[in-house]
């Protein structure tokens, strides 16, 4: 269960990223074209990436959770 949260967590913080970097990209090239719409997007990128950096936490936690009943 671990391994696949943790494959999904990665690929959420990889495509946020991407999300963020085209963004960047996009707003360099044509900083007054959709400036609004790239702000937002940036913002959407930012909240993913917080949202999987959790699930990442989340799953550490519950792994030290069951080694400590274990033990």
């Amino acid at each position: 269960m671990k391994k696949i949260l943790l494959v999904a967590a990665a690929a959420g913080l990889m495509s946020a990223q991407s999300r963020f970097e085209a963004s960047a990209r996009r707003t360099a090239a044509q900083p007054l074209d959709n400036l609004e719409q790239e702000v937002v997007e940036r913002i959407v990128s930012e909240t993913a990436f917080k949202a999987n950096v959790a699930v990442l936490k989340t799953a550490d936690e519950m792994t030290g959770t069951l080694l400590d009943i274990l033990a």
